[in-house]
């Protein structure tokens, strides 16, 4: 059986590192932190020492939560504690800081590229979900605001194939948008005994082909769901799997790798809260 092995500890950031995000061709890493900046992380030539590339700074006066590439890999979107949403531009071997979107109310806690490219989906504290739409000139344009939940949007997440969004809440759902000619609307929530968590759900993730999905949860356990989206109009979940009794604490996140494996992460009271993060390697 394959091991995971650590290859190297990342240092540099000054305080808890919130979120680290690969690039889509794997060649960089984007770490964000409570130190108000996002580092770029890269292999040093032909070897196999990340070094620290760039460092995105002077633009967030709070903590940066998330960070998620374009599909192109070209713009880096870094959404803030300050309540707002930076957009990063690669100008040759230079980010430059090309936008900044405001609207939402509170903390911005989750920020998420269309498989497109074309959209971009924003949640916060504030309890809504904000959906923008990128316009030549670097501009972006707020295109529908969604009140659904009842309480902080911890999470959004683009289906991989199209465009359909789906969202996860302290509120306890998860709830699936799709767009009906140019309003967006919730197709479905996942909710409710027997059906939903019982508790905050913290991540959503899809599997490479979007057939499936997984959620995580402050209940311990997680689900996986059965995704139609063939017609966004009928997109439909349902639930397969209630995967429970192996985390004895909140999960809060999750992922699911070209792989087809599910991995997961939860809190341990033993460990601090680490101003650095690791990469490791298949052996």
């Amino acid at each position: 059986m394959a091991r995971l092995e650590q290859t190297q500890v990342l240092e540099g950031h000054t305080d808890r590192v919130w979120n680290v995000a690969w690039s889509p061709k794997g060649d960089s890493i984007a770490s964000c932190s409570g130190d108000k900046t996002v580092r770029i992380w890269q292999r040093h030539g032909t070897t196999e020492t990340w070094i620290c590339a760039a460092i995105l700074e002077e633009t967030h006066h709070r903590s940066i939560r998330c960070s998620s590439w374009s599909p192109d890999g070209r713009y880096l979107a870094t959404a803030s504690f300050d309540a707002t949403t930076a957009i990063w531009e690669l100008q040759g071997s230079t980010w430059e800081q090309v936008a900044l979107l405001e609207g939402h109310e509170s903390e911005v806690k989750g920020v998420a590229w269309s498989s497109s490219g074309s959209l971009l989906a924003t949640c916060s504290r504030d309890k809504s979900v904000w959906i923008w739409e990128s316009l030549p000139g670097n501009e972006y344009e707020c295109v529908d605001v969604k009140q659904g939940h009842t309480q902080d949007v911890k999470m959004v997440c683009w289906h991989p194939k199209g465009e359909v969004l789906v969202s996860c809440s302290y509120d306890d759902s998860i709830k699936v948008w799709v767009d009906s000619d140019g309003e967006w609307e919730c197709a479905q929530t996942l909710a409710g005994p027997g059906l939903g968590h019982s508790s905050t759900v913290w991540g959503i993730a899809f599997d490479k082909k979007g057939r499936q999905m997984v959620s995580c949860s402050d209940d311990q356990t997680l689900r996986v769901w059965a995704c139609s989206f063939d017609n966004p109009g009928q997109a439909r979940c349902k639930l397969t799997a209630t995967l429970s009794g192996h985390h004895d604490r909140a999960i809060f996140s999750v992922d699911w790798s070209l792989q087809g494996v599910i991995a997961t992460g939860m809190l341990r009271s033993c460990l601090p809260v680490s101003s650095f993060f690791s990469v490791c390697a298949m052996t």
